[in-house]
């Protein structure tokens, strides 16, 4: 038997993010469905970089920041969003 996808509300979307730290600029690129590569312009040290991550994919989807939230991957440059 096939394992079943997880069932989410309907007001949220889980993504996976690849981080580029210390990017001349900030930008999200889509990869694929589900997939983004987020570059941002701070270097990953005492969560700056995923504080910015976090507001350039909210800016992105057009909500607030208040509404991103990392699952996973807090020390990796890849990671798993939840946007509400």
């Amino acid at each position: 038997m096939l394992p079943q996808p997880e069932r989410q509300p309907p007001n949220k979307v889980k993504i996976f993010v690849s981080v580029k730290t210390k990017a001349k600029g900030e930008k999200i690129e889509p990869i694929e469905p589900g997939r983004f590569r987020v570059s941002v312009n701070v270097p990953p040290e005492g969560g700056k970089a995923n504080r910015q991550v976090i507001r350039v994919v909210a800016k992105y989807f057009k909500v607030p920041a208040s509404r991103v939230q990392i699952l996973s991957g807090t020390t990796s440059k890849t990671k798993l969003l939840e946007i509400q």
